[in-house]
């Protein structure tokens, strides 16, 4: 788990390659297979597909139900995708090859954009988001290698 002063990560080796691994991360209606936050819910709005620029929605549930809308920040085919809401902050995922067939996944929650990222990484809420990503990235390791996210 690597974390700066702004922003919070981890990696998994998935044996797929990156191109398996960003069909699941590019398909918004896949993404509550993989949440590790608990937060995410079903009614996933948007293209089937996500490129940069794309715009979709889904349900949410901390506390409150809400439903958010997100935009695709940053793109780029097989090895990064990363989008924000109304916030500055982003969730950005990089694929990088490793050895023939497997694919090192690096999540990251950037908080860099955010006028005052020092108070932001000390927020219980934006804390949380190791314990998140970390259960994430098991998630979708095993739903890649075997069609189960283990929920």
């Amino acid at each position: 788990m690597a974390q700066n002063h702004h922003s919070v990560s981890s990696s998994v080796v998935v044996d797929a390659k990156p191109e398996d691994v960003f069909a699941l991360l590019a398909d918004p209606r896949k993404h509550p297979l993989i949440d590790g936050s608990g937060t995410l819910r079903e009614g996933i709005s948007g293209p089937d597909r996500l490129v940069l620029g794309s715009k979709f929605g889904m349900r949410m549930k901390l506390g409150l139900r809400y439903r958010i809308s997100n935009t695709v920040v940053e793109y780029e085919e097989n090895r990064r995708i990363a989008w924000k809401h109304f916030g500055p902050h982003r969730w950005r995922y990089e694929l990088e090859p490793v050895g023939g067939s497997s694919t090192k996944v690096t999540e990251t929650f950037d908080y860099s954009r955010v006028p005052i990222p020092g108070v932001v990484g000390r927020i219980p809420l934006f804390a949380n988001n190791r314990k998140s990503i970390e259960k994430a990235l098991r998630r979708l390791k095993s739903y890649v290698e075997t069609g189960d996210a283990g929920w």
